[in-house]
């Protein structure tokens, strides 16, 4: 029977009760404003697409307040490095983070929706209220007087009202199309292809967060949304159907005042956190860092290895780096491949945008030599946990990396390696499985001598099971010459010709389902965790593979780790 519940329960668990949350906040609201007596007033004015706005209005504060905790760095480094005790479920949902950032976001974006839509009609129907004439209620409400007191409840004075040029005569109207329009930038802008292609604009779009927050603080400055506040005087049950008796007893003429805003207090924790977490990382990214080699590698790959004082991290981790020079502001993360019994932290970048590009000048990748001091300024924030730092507790690993995509396992298995050969801290893994998938013969070289490395300490120890790695070669860059060359090796030793490993390398892609089925049938009952760095739709296939394959009568199962940045 397939273990679905592996991987997909607590996600589904923690999305389901953020989704019943917002269902339960819109609901209450929802009805608050559609049965309560102090709203009767304004329900008569512009009837249920009130109810529609307040609800999503409540979902936004709720949402809003959730937003910045995902990408509080620190503060989930702090709580995973804290959860050691704790279940491995609850730590792989913190690696998660990114993802419930998104799902928050499009929370937010769908309740923005709702809210501009059902203050439209608002509007539309304060216009109408403002025409009405003679004994029709709203003609009564219309003509409140705008006194100090809050007794007034249409908004719209106007004789010949223009419903959308009343709206942007208010603070809400102006700070909604503000709010907006800066939801719409950073939304668009946080597509893959752009965060990919185009970095530097995700990076700089995200940073309007700043606007939309102050402009959500503002929102409802204005207090437009009245409700009545002398019932004891005005019961709706006597007074609704009497407008012509108001001013007489029992009847008081009705009086109103604006809802007080509650934004900020919604607001007011995850700010403090956010400000507190932006800090810290500012005063931790000033402190000096000595980049001690520069290592160019084919490939438009290159390695930095640096040294900062107090600098300690775990297998898998990440760092951010920013580079003055290039650019003040951006931070860009990058994993480390230095293992944490090395006398320095290194990692391994390629040239693959403007950013990149510049960083690779200026360190004199592929030009002159620079000696140490000659090197440019760097800051470096962090290091940060990833769902790699739990490797050790499975049963078996399995680490599938794209390219670039391996270098989270470069410090993994040397921090693996270093604690098997130390029996006092041998960790309960018993079996690893590296998956590299390379588009070009160059990718291999920056790579290989770790493997060589562990290979050949492996045949001292008699210990060859422990590590078992497969490189795939998916492109078609090789020539016929290199093809015959590779063949007559191969016939004639036993190294592979273009690696030098004694794993031959394979050609084109995995398969992976035969993969799966292999590790299932060898591992049958133990914990398997699945690793992966690499593009989005490999990324799909493996993990419903792992779903497919966990087993609930063998209590065989493939847990699926993603590295997110």
């Amino acid at each position: 029977m397939v273990d679905w519940i592996t991987n997909e329960a607590p996600k589904v668990i923690v999305v389901g009760i953020w989704l019943a949350i917002n269902i339960i906040i819109f609901a209450v609201t929802y009805v608050n404003y559609r049965d309560e007596d102090e709203f009767y007033y304004l329900r008569s004015l512009i009837g249920s697409s009130l109810f529609w706005a307040r609800g999503s209005a409540a979902c936004l504060n709720f949402n809003v307040m959730l937003i910045l905790i995902p990408v509080c760095r620190k503060l989930i480094s702090f709580i995973r490095g804290s959860c050691g005790c704790c279940p491995r479920v609850l730590r792989r949902q913190m690696d998660k983070n990114i993802t419930y950032h998104k799902y928050i976001a499009y929370m937010i974006s769908l309740h923005t929706a709702i809210h501009i839509g059902a203050h439209y009609f608002n509007f539309e129907r304060f216009a109408e209220a403002q025409l009405a004439k003679g004994d029709d209620i709203r003609n009564y409400l219309s003509r409140l007087p705008t006194t100090s007191n809050g007794s007034w409840l249409n908004p719209i004075r106007s004789s010949d009202p223009d419903p959308t040029k009343e709206l942007f005569k208010t603070v809400a109207g102006v700070t909604g199309v503000v709010i907006t329009l800066c939801l719409v930038i950073i939304v668009s802008s946080s597509t893959e292809i752009i965060r990919r292609c185009y970095y530097e604009l995700f990076w700089y779009a995200h940073h309007v967060f700043i606007i939309f927050f102050l402009g959500f603080l503002i929102h409802g400055a204005q207090m437009i949304i009245h409700k009545q506040n002398n019932l004891s005087v005005h019961p709706i049950s006597i007074c609704a159907e009497k407008p012509k008796t108001w001013g007489t007893s029992p009847c008081a003429i009705p009086e109103f005042e604006g809802s007080i805003p509650n934004s900020w207090i919604w607001l007011l924790v995850p700010a403090v956190i956010y400000t507190i977490e932006r800090l810290a990382r500012f005063i931790s990214g000033l402190q000096r860092v000595v980049v001690t080699k520069v290592i160019t590698h084919q490939s438009r790959a290159f390695e930095i290895q640096m040294q900062k004082k107090g600098f300690h991290a775990a297998p898998g981790q990440y760092i951010l780096i920013q580079c003055p020079s290039v650019s003040k502001l951006e931070w860009h993360p990058f994993t480390l491949t230095s293992a944490p019994n090395d006398d320095y932290f290194s990692v391994h970048i390629r040239q693959v945008g403007d950013w990149t590009n510049a960083l690779a000048k200026h360190f004199g990748v592929g030009g002159e030599f620079r000696e140490p001091s000659q090197m440019p300024k760097i800051y470096v924030d962090g290091p940060y946990g990833t769902a790699a730092g739990d490797i050790l507790d499975y049963d078996v690993a399995v680490l599938v990396g794209c390219g670039i995509g391996i270098t989270p396992f470069a410090s993994v298995l040397k921090s693996v390696w270093y604690k098997f050969c130390h029996p006092k801290q041998t960790p309960p893994l018993q079996r690893v499985y590296l998956f590299w998938v390379c588009p070009e013969v160059t990718a291999f070289e920056w790579f290989q001598g770790l493997l060589l490395d562990l290979e050949q300490q492996m045949r001292q120890r008699n210990t060859t099971d422990f590590l078992k790695y497969f490189i795939y070669l998916t492109s078609k860059s090789l020539n016929p010459n290199q093809a015959r060359n590779i063949i007559l090796h191969d016939e004639v030793y036993d190294n592979d010709a273009l690696t030098g490993l004694k794993q031959k390398t394979n050609y084109g892609r995995p398969q992976w389902e035969v993969v799966f089925k292999d590790l299932a049938e060898s591992h049958k009952g133990l914990s398997t965790g699945v690793f992966f760095c690499g593009p989005t739709g490999l990324s799909t296939t493996l993990h419903k593979l792992c779903n497919r394959f966990s087993n609930m009568e063998t209590k065989t199962k493939f847990y699926y780790n993603k590295e997110n940045f």
